[in-house]
């Protein structure tokens, strides 16, 4: 694999685009294809049907890009820049991957890496493409989008024979090779074509742009940056804008909003703020250059803005510096505009790029700020298709030129974006995204929920089954491998969200939300229907406790048809749920419904009832025995002197009476995880109580609760003494050692250094959370060995040394979650009963495979809905990296006699931007190297290590499994795995038009 792209010559771009269209429906890819038309707005001199369309970067470089952007609804189009550094020179400077947009977006690429001739050509065959297409399939006028050039970096280079005759030929292409090739081609294949006839063809104007957009470097002098606008106002009679960066805000505006959004994480010092252009420089030569082109006739204004530079401080791309831009760049460029907007009285144009979405863009052309594009949005899942839902927001937009910026509508928009959680990072960092497997070459789909699932559940599944109001459908399918759906769906951590895909969109599927709502609806249905599925004969069962990982087990056990007996201490059923975690987390009814579903399949439940040594049991006549006795051992003690309460033992406490506990007025809570935060919520509801602070030695950031635990302590008033390391109790007082954090290692994280310096809080009780442990009598007593902390030696199946006892849930693990119980309840029953767990499998694949597609590309505005789940279907079909991908790399190919398309990779489209691999649900998916890859010559294939394939004199040229030889692929014993073969027929029979021509 190499980085080189080859240009699509235009016959076979067209033949490409015609016969995909007829056999497939799709161009590029994309099957919603916009069709606008009716209403344009006025501006250069031209019209555009939308105001929004591609900004300068990876979906402007190629035609194939332009062309796919058009055909989805794009307008506007900010071509690539060109620059006198290009080419061969221009790809050795750019390092690889080169595109991180997996939350705000990164990237360390600069100017099109074709020559500067080579990027005319692409221009100009879309130019011409686009106009066919528009006359051909009613897409809307073909006069009714523009071309925008974007040029840098100085004034020599933009004069220098290479970029002028570039932006002469872009005036006027007429007398250029590609443009008279272009244009002969379509009147030689006028039979192709069912409403172009000749005459429209003549009338394609040879005049691709009027209009250019400065670009220049960071620290570029203003004097420069003048005499380029100068130039290209007064010696090209272009409408120019000038790309303006977001240093014209300052170090300390810039640096204090991301810090107030979250991005406190992004590093960059003032370097650029002081050598890039300066606000008392910029006011005075933006009024000389509106006069200046007020006097020449053509149209002047302001791009806002470039990306912002960064520091590459975590690895994030093979680079030093990279480019900032999407969601942490808007609100930054909208409240540039608000500073311009105010400064000219709203007449100075401005053209946006800088986060624009389906969300925002409406309030940004109604505020008078158009044209828009994009980039960050587009590289994101669901590609192009974004476009389609910017039009449907556009929708009914007057069709008036531009008549000025609204400044209040800006001052509104900035209000927005500094307080929107949309434009606010989470507290926590992202968590990893991918699940944690190569990507496969054939059949790669996967659902990442269910990866992040301890217990893999059936997600799409139940989803759907919610989604289509099925609830005992959608309960039952959860229940196949959920014995406790009211308590997950309340209080699980679900990192099933962490992977769901739907993060690349707005924010994960709110996957627990749909479980309770199953359950809740579902349950007066299922609960009458629940048995036993047969008889286990040979065994009988002894469960001890009845928490989670009890009931989980004795649910699973008792319905495979095993006789089961539970044992609990206390008088009721639930463990560290019913008797810890407080009521405000989760009811007791709740925790009833699950104890009801876990008895109905004949589980027999004693009270009351202590086991202190599995043996008495086996000793009884039980053939097995589990142990899921929960970790109710105090944790490790957190303070050098003084005492300070359990968590657990509070937590009890205030759970039978919160008047009971006797604080004081200043509670201190020790600890970060999601214990702790239960307990700080819970202190702050005990009668006398003034002030709970919450002491951890590392910032919030770094604490291991999860995000929702923090917010919602944070919700209750609980106060977050970071950087605090516990020391001494006495007196009423707290005394604590003030940390630091040291530099960021490899992963970002930052341990935390001692300063000398102490600080005294105030404590009238202080509790500590820092990690439960095991009870480890009952393993003692049985003769169970154990590890050097306290817990059980287990085998996969979860055995312990004495053969028949098992330990499950947090006898075994210790403090974990009520999941991770369930997932140990069923490896026990499956080492006991030989149970499965799969009879719900199928229910995750819709039927109907493009249904899950009719979604891509659509954000949604209101998250907290439950009437629509939101599902991207991954389970049915994935295809991201063929979204994503801004050139078309990545194609799905239907093979007969496979249910799921297969993703072959073109090599001659690619110039390995990385963008496919950042959103592959795999950890070590690289599609653009791991997918079966067509090479277009034997030069590209020899310069590759992908596994792929080469039509050839004789068959086709197969490179697998460090394997190369020619194939006979109709043969079906040729020797190649059946699923390779038959992608490779059907790429040659059914998308021929991906072969270069021979």
């Amino acid at each position: 694999m190499s980085d080189i792209m080859r240009p699509i010559p235009f016959d076979q771009l067209m033949d490409w685009i015609l016969t995909e269209k007829k056999t497939q429906g799709t161009i590029f890819g994309e099957s919603r294809l916009a069709k606008l038309g009716g209403h344009a707005r006025p501006i250069f001199g031209e019209k555009v049907e939308s105001p929004v369309g591609p900004a300068a970067g990876p979906n402007t470089q190629l035609a194939q890009n332009i062309i796919a952007a058009y055909v989805t609804g794009a307008r506007f189009f900010e071509l690539k820049t060109v620059q006198k550094m290009d080419g061969a020179e221009l790809s050795a400077c750019v390092n690889k991957p080169c595109i991180l947009a997996a939350d705000e977006g990164y990237n360390c690429e600069w100017s099109t890496e074709l020559t500067v001739p080579g990027a005319f050509d692409e221009y100009v065959k879309a130019w011409v493409a686009c106009k066919l297409l528009a006359q051909e399939f009613g897409f809307g006028d073909s006069d009714g989008f523009v071309f925008n050039m974007s040029v840098g970096y100085d004034l020599e280079g933009i004069k220098g024979e290479k970029v002028d005759t570039y932006i002469n030929n872009m005036k006027d292409a007429s007398n250029t090779p590609v443009f008279q090739e272009a244009i002969a081609w379509a009147k030689a294949n006028l039979d192709r074509f069912q409403n172009v006839d000749a005459a429209f063809v003549d009338s394609i104007s040879p005049c691709v742009s009027r209009s250019v957009t400065e670009s220049t470097l960071h620290g570029c002098p203003p004097a420069e940056i003048e005499r380029i606008a100068t130039h290209l106002i007064t010696e090209k009679g272009l409408n120019t804008y000038i790309k303006c960066n977001p240093t014209l805000l300052g170090y300390e505006y810039a640096r204090k909003t991301l810090d107030s959004l979250g991005f406190d994480y992004i590093v960059f010092d003032e370097h650029h703020f002081n050598e890039d252009l300066q606000w008392a420089d910029a006011v005075p030569m933006l009024n000389r250059l509106i006069a200046l082109a007020k006097e020449r006739g053509v149209e002047f204004g302001v791009k806002l803005t470039n990306t912002f530079p960064v520091d590459v401080t975590r690895s994030e791309l093979p680079s030093n510096e990279m480019y900032m831009s999407g969601r942490s760049l808007y609100p930054l460029t909208v409240s540039l505009a608000k500073r311009i907007a105010d400064e000219f009285d709203g007449s100075l144009r401005i053209s946006f790029s800088g986060g624009a979405d389906a969300l925002n863009v409406r309030s940004l052309v109604d505020a008078g700020i158009w044209p828009v594009t994009v980039a960050t949005t587009l590289l994101k899942p669901g590609g192009y298709q974004h476009l389609g839902q910017i039009d449907e927001a556009l929708s009914g937009i007057d069709e008036n030129p531009f008549s000025g910026v609204d400044p209040a509508k800006v001052a509104a928009i900035v209000d927005d974006a500094l307080t929107n959680p949309r434009y606010r990072k989470p507290v926590k960092p992202t968590p990893e995204r991918h699940v944690g497997h190569e990507l496969p070459l054939i059949d790669c789909f996967t659902a990442p929920c269910r990866e992040d699932c301890p217990i893999e559940q059936d997600i799409p599944g139940y989803l759907r089954a919610c989604e289509e109001g099925r609830y005992a459908d959608a309960l039952n399918i959860i229940l196949e491998r959920n014995a406790l759906p009211f308590t997950t769906g309340t209080i699980c951590p679900h990192t099933c969200g962490n992977s769901c895909m739907r993060n690349y969109y707005e924010e994960h599927v709110h996957i627990r939300d749909f479980k309770l709502l199953a359950a809740e609806k579902g349950l007066a249905e299922v609960l009458p229907t629940l048995s036993a599925r047969g008889s286990v004969t040979g065994r009988k069962v002894a469960v001890v406790g009845a928490g989670p990982a009890g009931l989980a087990a004795a649910s699973f056990l008792s319905r495979a048809g095993v006789d089961v007996t539970v044992f609990e201490r206390t008088g009721q059923l639930g463990g560290i749920v019913r008797h810890v975690i407080p009521g405000f987390r989760i009811s007791d009814e709740a925790i009833d419904h699950d104890v009801e579903l876990c008895s109905a399949y004949g589980a027999t439940f004693k009270t009351g009832v202590e086991v202190t040594n599995a043996r008495d049991l086996l000793d009884q006549g039980f053939t097995d025995v589990v142990v899921a006795i929960g970790a109710w051992a105090p944790g490790r003690p957190a303070l050098r002197s003084g005492e300070a309460l359990d968590a657990i033992d509070f937590l009890r406490d205030f759970k039978e009476d919160p008047a009971q506990c006797k604080l004081g007025s200043d509670v201190v809570v020790i600890g970060g995880g999601n214990t702790a935060m239960d307990v700080a919520r819970a202190a702050k509801r005990v009668p006398g109580v003034e002030h709970v602070r919450l002491v951890y030695r590392r910032t919030r950031r770094y604490m291991p609760a999860d995000e929702e635990e923090l917010v919602m302590a944070l919700e209750d008033g609980v106060e977050f003494m970071e950087l605090l390391s516990p020391g001494d109790l006495a007196n009423g007082t707290l005394t604590c050692e003030v940390m630091r954090l040291g530099a960021p290692d490899a992963s970002g994280r930052r341990a935390p250094e001692p300063t000398g310096e102490t600080v005294s809080v105030p404590a009238t009780a202080v509790i500590t959370a820092v990690g439960e442990r095991i009870e480890q009598g009952l393993y003692q007593a049985t003769g169970c060995e154990l590890d050097e902390k306290g817990r059980p030696v287990v085998s996969d199946s979860l055995e312990t040394s004495v053969p028949h006892v098992f330990a499950a849930g947090d006898a075994r693990r210790g403090p974990a979650t009520v999941v991770k119980a369930i997932a140990d309840a069923m490896t026990v029953t499956t080492a006991i009963a030989g149970a499965s767990f799969d009879a719900k499998g199928e229910a995750n694949v819709d039927p109907c495979y493009e249904a899950p597609l009719a979604s891509r590309g659509t954000l949604e505005a209101d998250v907290a809905s439950l009437t629509h789940t939101r599902c991207l279907g991954c389970a049915t079909v994935c295809e991201t990296c063929c979204e994503v991908c801004p050139n078309r790399a990545n194609v799905a190919i239907r093979v007969p006699g496979m249910r799921e398309r297969q993703i072959v990779h073109v090599d001659g489209m690619c110039n390995e931007c990385g963008n496919c691999a950042v959103f592959c649900p795999y950890s070590e998916g690289r599609p653009y190297r791991d997918k079966l890859t067509l090479f277009w010559s034997k030069e590209d294939f020899d310069d590759s290590q992908n596994e792929g394939f080469l039509p050839v004199e004789g068959g086709m040229l197969v490179r697998l499994d460090g394997t190369t030889a020619v194939y006979d692929v109709d043969d079906a014993t040729c020797g190649l795995p059946e699923a390779v073969r038959a992608t490779i027929v059907a790429v040659r029979d059914s998308y021929r038009y991906l072969l270069a021509r021979q």
